[in-house]
């Protein structure tokens, strides 16, 4: 991607805005901008008493119901932000998913609820021993940690290309 221009604290932008003024506009006035912004710090916090609970399971092989159910949880916050996020999509970008400005964000979204899904599949149908199921939620936890640092960069580019315009 080319760079277009330089902020004043000397920070890139991209050349392509992520937002026209109509999405932008959109995106300040649907209520689904401040569902997202609860649910994304609500999903991290379920997400760091989530791994607290599997970690302590993996160390000393205390509380697997609780790390089982936490994982759980964990998977239906994250299937929530998923259909309000694709909500949000619909109404500032016009359709539901793969709007180009986060596109490969919502590609990567497909893989963490692809293994948070293969989760609870394993879980109910005994496919996995315990440990196993830890180390694959880990694996779902890897993917959510990359998902939610590529929507904070997208999102830090956005604020930068704000003030860049202003």
């Amino acid at each position: 991607m080319a760079i277009a221009d330089t902020n004043t604290v000397g920070v890139h932008t991209l050349g392509k805005r992520l937002y026209s003024d109509a999405e932008r506009a959109r995106r300040d006035t649907t209520k689904w901008t401040l569902v997202q912004g609860i649910l994304a710090p609500l999903q991290f916090f379920v997400f760091l008493v989530s791994l607290a609970l599997v970690m302590r399971y993996l160390l000393t092989g205390a509380g697997y119901d609780a790390a089982t159910l936490s994982i759980v949880i964990k998977t239906g916050v994250l299937l929530l932000i998923m259909v309000t996020g694709a909500i949000w999509e619909k109404v500032v970008f016009g359709q539901y998913l793969f709007a180009p400005a986060f596109f490969w964000e919502d590609v990567f979204s497909f893989a963490v609820i692809a293994l948070h899904l293969l989760y609870i599949l394993a879980l109910y149908s005994g496919a996995l021993a315990p440990d196993g199921l830890m180390y694959l939620a880990l694996a779902a936890y890897t993917a959510y940690v990359i998902n939610a640092a590529q929507f904070v960069w997208k999102l830090r580019l956005a604020r930068l290309d704000a003030e860049a315009r202003t």
